[in-house]
Order: C-alpha cells, then sequence, then structure tokens
C-alpha cells in the first residue's frame, strides 16, 4: 500500500543506511537541565518526540497507561545515551494525573516542557457513533489535555514558567469520519489559545502542532475500519504528495518548546504538507520534489504501508 512518492522514514533522511542516533536539526544540548513531559511517549509521535528531547538532553517522563510501550521506548532512550523514565495513570483522572506529576516533580524538581500528545479515535460515519463512543474521543483528546496541563501549571509552571506543546490535528476543514476526534481537536486548539492568555504573566507558552496524515503506528489502529481503506489514497490530497514522517512534526514540536519560539504563544502550526490548499481547482500531479525529513534511527513505516510487524 505504499505511495509511489514515499520513501521509508528510516533511511530518507540522508539516503542510504538510517543513522545511529537522533539526527535532530537542532543544536546539541538543547535541552539540557529541562524536564520534559510527553503523554502518549510509548509509540508513534509521542515516541519520537521523546527521542528527540531526551537526544537534544532533556530528562524526559514518558506517561501512559500501558507499561509495556513506555518500558520499551525509555529502554531505548537509556540505551541511546538519553535520560528517560515513565510513569503510568489516565489522564483523564484527576487523581490520577495528580499521583503522576506529584511523581516526576519528585524526580525532577520542576517540569519545564510539556507535551500533550496522548489521545485516540477511532473511525466511523458520524451517523454510526453512540453517544458514548464520542465522550469516550473527547475526553482522550480534550480533556485530558487540558487536565494534565492544569496540573503541571498549579504544580510548577506557574511559579518557574514552561512551554507546553498539544498535539491536534489537521482539523480546519472538519474530519470526514471522525466527527468526535474533529470536534475534540478544535476544542484543543481553542483552549491552546485560552491558556496562552491566561498563563502568560507565569511564563508560560502554549502552542499546538496539527499533524495532517503522518506515517505513524497510529494507521496501524485503524485496521478494518473506514479510515483505513483510504490510507493509500492520502497522498493525493497534500501538496507534497506523499505521507509526512515522525520527525516531521516532533521538529516543529521542539521548535515550539525551544527559545528559539519564546515570541510565539496561543498558535497552532500545521505540518499537514499543505492539504488544507488542496481545493480541486488546479490538480497536484503525482511528484517527488519534497522529500520527507527524518533524523529518527528507530522509525519504522507501519504496517498498513508496508512496514514489517
Amino acid at each position: 500500500m505504499q505511495h509511489p512518492n514515499d520513501v521509508d522514514p528510516s533511511s530518507a533522511a540522508r539516503g542510504g543506511a538510517p543513522p545511529a542516533k537522533f539526527e535532530s536539526v537542532f543544536r546539541d544540548r538543547l535541552f539540557v537541565n529541562k524536564s520534559a513531559i510527553v503523554t502518549g511517549g510509548g509509540t508513534g509521535i509521542g515516541r519520537c518526540v521523546a527521542h528527540e528531547l531526551a537526544a537534544l538532553g532533556a530528562d524526559v517522563v514518558l506517561w501512559g497507561r500501558r507499561t509495556e510501550p513506555l518500558e520499551r521506548t525509555v529502554g531505548e532512550i537509556v540505551d541511546d545515551g538519553g535520560s528517560a523514565t515513565y510513569v503510568t495513570g489516565d489522564i483523564r483522572v484527576s487523581e490520577d494525573v495528580k499521583a503522576a506529576v506529584a511523581k516526576v516533580i519528585e524526580r525532577c524538581g520542576r517540569i519545564d516542557l510539556l507535551v500533550n500528545n496522548a489521545g485516540g479515535q477511532f473511525s466511523a460515519h458520524a451517523v454510526d457513533i453512540s453517544a458514548n463512543g464520542f465522550d469516550a474521543v473527547v475526553r482522550n483528546n480534550l480533556l485530558g489535555g487540558f487536565v494534565v496541563s492544569k496540573e503541571c501549571y498549579l504544580s510548577s509552571m506557574q511559579e518557574h514558567g514552561g512551554a507546553i506543546v498539544n498535539i491536534t490535528a489537521d482539523h480546519s476543514r472538519g474530519i470526514p469520519l471522525m466527527a468526535h476526534s474533529s470536534a475534540a481537536r478544535a476544542g484543543m486548539a481553542n483552549l491552546t489559545r485560552t491558556l496562552a492568555v491566561e498563563w502568560a504573566s507565569s511564563g508560560v507558552r502554549v502552542n499546538a502542532v496539527a499533524p495532517g496524515f503522518v506515517a505513524s503506528s497510529g494507521y496501524d489502529t485503524y485496521a478494518g475500519e473506514p479510515f483505513h481503506e483510504r490510507l493509500v489514497e492520502l497522498p493525493r490530497l497534500t501538496l507534497a504528495q506523499r505521507h509526512g514522517t515522525e520527525s516531521e512534526v516532533s521538529a516543529a514540536v521542539v521548535f515550539l518548546l525551544s527559545d528559539a519560539a519564546a515570541y510565539i504563544t496561543g498558535q497552532e502550526i500545521a505540518v499537514t504538507g499543505g492539504s488544507d490548499l488542496v481545493n480541486g481547482l488546479l490538480e497536484i500531479e503525482p511528484h517527488g520534489r519534497l522529500p520527507p525529513f527524518s533524523g529518527f534511527h528507530r522509525t519504522s513505516l507501519p504496517t498498513a504501508l508496508g512496514g514489517s510487524d
């Protein structure tokens, strides 16, 4: 199912064999003496972000509900010479969040950076989504980010300042087959702007990154659902004429967390290959002139696009 213009991201960055470590475009030791939380950091885009932050010197705490992927990713980061640990807990439950944040502060002393990446959804036509199903996705993709952000702010960032990046989605034109997620992601984008205003005087910047069609392990969660059947067609809906890479999303996240973005807050950056500009007025010919960037040495194609298990 791999698109003709797609390149395996594990070897796309420089051509040839994948690098032996994360090849970030940012300077070494950018986040030394900084602590970072990445929710949903065990898999997909969150895993890539966690690796890049650790490669740049941050003390990274992965947060999720399932121990196995968290342990695996922490092991990878430590093997690569980085500093990482993990906490478990449901981001939608205040008691879990308070306990997890307390553990992070006990380890790190403070929280400098937060990436609200955890979430999830299923694909279905709106008429086939139950009220419970809609609520579950909104709680995953909106409520959880709010609860975690609030606790990190009250427990550390209100005093010390910090930077938050919320992972949303390409919701600007709605997301057919994912009405619940589209609504939640739009809500998170608006929450981003509101928190940026309310927390500015505490020295906290809040921004968002909206990924488009990104070739991560998340694709494999849609097996048997309507969205899965459309995966091979997605590149033609972008100006880049390909799927994005995890590293391209991570680079935007890292930039917004860095001091280089000190004058940017309350914004949402779209990492979508220009999909918002594809409107049918001009057909975009298939091309390979916007090749992918991938500095993530441990990435691989999802099985849905022809990768191995």
